[in-house]
């Protein structure tokens, strides 16, 4: 029995679609051997300890998109010997080159264009809410072949508010011309995803890609769907 009232699912992008880690850990340990740095597990470790911490600042609204990718360079690559350039222009163009190899790592978990499209087939409406900007978020969804899988896509940035804040999940039942209670939330991050769509009031389902659910969420959704 399909779980009572629900017609849509909302998904996260970044380690729940999106292999983010797995797409990064390639990319970073790239863009290390560029600069002539061994990419140790200490050094990949803390690139994304300084990538978790300044992106918080962003999204917690004290620095700016380009300034959270600065500050992680800053904070990364002195300690292991690589000499920073002082302007922000040269940063940036730095940063693009680690870009450049996180690009073209770039790819989907396995199953998730299957699931989005079993659950449409099956008449589920299937929505995206994902904090980002939009151009790179739209770029990523092009590149690993999922842009057109959703029913309705929304980026922080362009609806001005981010997760957890619970009207980000509003704005994705909206979209989708849902209410909020007639939507299950599939995220990762516990805080972010979960307790962010219950605060907006949608049912939510918590996975882990690296751990119980590293062979895939298909199941798992399912097993959500027809439950109760």
């Amino acid at each position: 029995m399909a779980l009572v009232g629900v017609s849509a699912v909302g998904f996260d992008l970044d380690g729940t679609l999106f292999d983010h880690l797995g797409s990064a850990r390639d990319g970073v340990e790239s863009f290390f051997r560029s600069l002539g740095v061994e990419p140790t597990e200490v050094a990949v470790t803390s690139w994304f300890t300084a990538e978790q911490r300044e992106f918080e600042r962003w999204r917690g609204g004290r620095i700016s998109f380009q300034e959270q990718r600065r500050a992680r360079l800053r904070a990364v690559l002195p300690p292991l010997g690589v000499e920073l350039p002082t302007g922000d222009d040269d940063l940036d163009a730095l940063f693009e080159e680690y870009l450049r190899a996180y690009r073209g790592a770039w790819r989907a978990f396995p199953d998730s264009r299957s699931l989005l499209r079993q659950l449409r087939s099956t008449g589920y409406r299937v929505g995206l809410l994902t904090n980002g900007i939009e151009s790179q978020q739209r770029d990523k969804l092009d590149r690993i072949g999922l842009s057109d899988e959703f029913d309705a896509i929304c980026v922080s940035e362009s609806i001005g508010v981010q997760k957890p804040d619970p009207r980000a999940f509003a704005a994705l039942a909206t979209a989708l011309f849902v209410a909020p209670a007639d939507c299950v939330f599939v995220g990762d991050d516990p805080k972010t995803d979960i307790d962010g769509a219950r605060a907006a009031g949608m049912r939510s389902l918590l996975i882990d890609r690296g751990g119980q659910d590293r062979a895939g969420i298909t199941r798992v959704v399912l097993a959500e769907l027809s439950a109760r």
